[in-house]
């Protein structure tokens, strides 16, 4: 792993720049231009929680390399999803957009989440982060977990990455999940025919099951061949860890098994730290660091227990609620972005930004530019990244829908639920019997959002309303279609499961 020098250097760095930041004391900033057509380096962590890493207030996992890029780089508390939830998430990840723009917010079969054997995908009519930058000259690469479709059509290599090396979809999908699907009346999801969890090397199953305890150590690994391999090229290495995830003992190697202070959802957290590291280390010793951005972020907040004391299924701490709803803690997502030398070191952005942004500043910094022929919904946030001075969030408005229901609009510091029914929404502030209520929050003063002060600001509730009805006409709510939305794929043949060849 580390040196233990270095372990104790970094620790005392982040240490001071806490002490720093909690008397006032900023550090001073000074833009610098990125380099031309830099390298992309995206790590999106699985159901991590906003609380489970050191830089964002956990006490319990032990995370010394992202307590580095904490103090080498730049902590964004105010970053958020689309979604609560995986396929939603990472289709606004891939294409800029709201998953309700792209259609993958539901369907028929599926739900909000893909299964296996699915006829759906991300339409392959989509432009995603890697075919802009592949058109830009970038070697492109997908480590990990896809779930935007296992059929051929939908898979990684169809949407502009060279390389696919890992699961096409949640790898809590194993064979056995899908047998007892398949003992429930009425199970629309053809889990008997749930294949034993491939792992995928492009459009070829190499492995099946796949053992999910070495998953993060075989994607680290082959991450650090493949950036070798293209050193000399500009790249881009989308990296969806399947850490911590979805089951309730997340998996980790031999060498982390055991070893955290919180069972096996710490172990697997302290592999992912253990994952950057070194992936850090080489783009330090190839002199690729200052030409490398690299982002640790997560497609959704931690599933938590009821009981929020046990911290077993993760910690969303100091936000409300956990993931899988319209939460703060489902939606913002413990994010930090390093590229030493040219990102400020040891600073903090509170503005508003999201991960639907990467496409549109990717392509930017790449010498290109989003697609103009249809509606992308992020917008270029170099500013925010490279923190140039008075440099704010471009969002007017962002919404919160969980699967084809608008819930929540935020505009600013502000953050108000709609009047929705709480017993039809899974509403994460009111229980089933309560009344359909307004509730504004907040987020700045208010971080737990606990107190509702929509009474308090009339003018901002009808502000909010307003963005609502706006958001309606274009990606929909319930019932009523969104006049700016797009097809979800669907192949027209009978769908068959990934299965290794042999």
């Amino acid at each position: 792993m580390h040196g233990e020098e270095h372990l104790v250097d970094y620790k005392i760095i982040f240490v001071l720049l806490l002490l720093l930041s909690s008397v006032g004391v900023t550090t001073p900033a000074t833009a610098i231009d990125p380099p031309d057509r830099p390298n992309f380096i995206v790590v999106f962590c699985d159901n991590l929680g906003y609380g489970d890493i050191e830089p964002f207030g956990s006490t319990l996992h032990r995370t010394p390399a992202l307590n580095r890029m904490a103090a080498e780089g730049r902590k964004f508390t105010h970053f958020c999803v689309t979604a609560g939830v995986c396929t939603p998430s990472r289709a606004s990840l891939m294409t800029g957009c709201y998953s309700q723009r792209v259609g993958m917010h539901l369907n028929p079969r599926d739900g909000q989440v893909l299964r296996p054997i699915s006829p759906y995908g991300l339409n392959p009519d989509e432009i995603t982060i890697a075919e802009v930058l592949k058109e830009q000259g970038y070697a492109t690469a997908i480590i990990g977990k896809w779930h935007l479709g296992d059929q051929y059509e939908f898979l990684p290599t169809r949407q502009g990455f060279d390389l696919f090396f890992g699961v096409p979809y949640s790898d809590d999908m194993t064979q056995d999940v899908g047998l007892r699907l398949s003992q429930r009346s009425g199970d629309s999801l053809d889990g008997a025919h749930w294949p034993p969890l491939p792992l995928m090397e492009n459009d070829t199953v190499i492995e099946a099951p796949c053992d999910r305890n070495g998953l993060t150590r075989r994607y680290t690994e082959r991450a650090i061949q493949w950036i070798a391999q293209h050193k000399d090229e500009p790249f881009f290495l989308y990296m969806p860890q399947a850490m911590p995830g979805s089951t309730k003992t997340p998996f980790a190697s031999d060498a982390f098994r055991g070893k955290s202070r919180n069972g096996s959802w710490g172990d697997s957290i302290e592999e992912l730290d253990w994952s950057i590291g070194k992936m850090m280390d080489q783009l330090t010793e190839l002199g690729l660091a200052d030409k490398t951005l690299v982002i640790w972020t997560s497609d959704n907040g931690a599933p938590i227990n009821p009981d929020t004391n046990d911290l077993s299924r993760g910690s969303n701490r100091p936000l409300h609620g956990r993931g899988y709803t319209t939460s703060e803690g489902a939606f913002r997502v413990p994010t930090l972005m390093w590229q030493p030398g040219i990102i400020q070191a040891g600073t903090v952005c509170d503005e508003l930004a999201t991960t639907m942004d990467l496409l549109p500043t990717f392509a930017k910094l790449a010498g290109g530019a989003a697609p103009t022929d249809r509606k992308i919904d992020g917008h270029d946030i170099a500013p925010l990244i490279y923190g140039q001075p008075d440099a704010k969030s471009p969002y007017e408005a962002f919404y919160y829908y969980r699967q084809d229901q608008l819930q929540a609009v935020r505009s600013g510091p502000w953050k108000m639920f709609l009047p929705i029914d709480p017993a039809a929404a899974a509403h994460p502030h009111l229980a089933a019997n309560d009344k359909p209520t307004t509730l504004l929050f907040h987020l700045n003063d208010d971080v737990a959002c606990q107190h509702n002060v929509a009474d308090d600001h009339p003018e901002i509730v009808t502000r909010l309303t307003r963005y609502a009805e706006q958001a309606r006409q274009d990606l929909g709510d319930l019932n009523r279609p969104g006049k700016g939305q797009r097809q979800i794929g669907k192949i027209d043949r009978q769908p068959v499961p990934q299965v290794a060849k042999d």
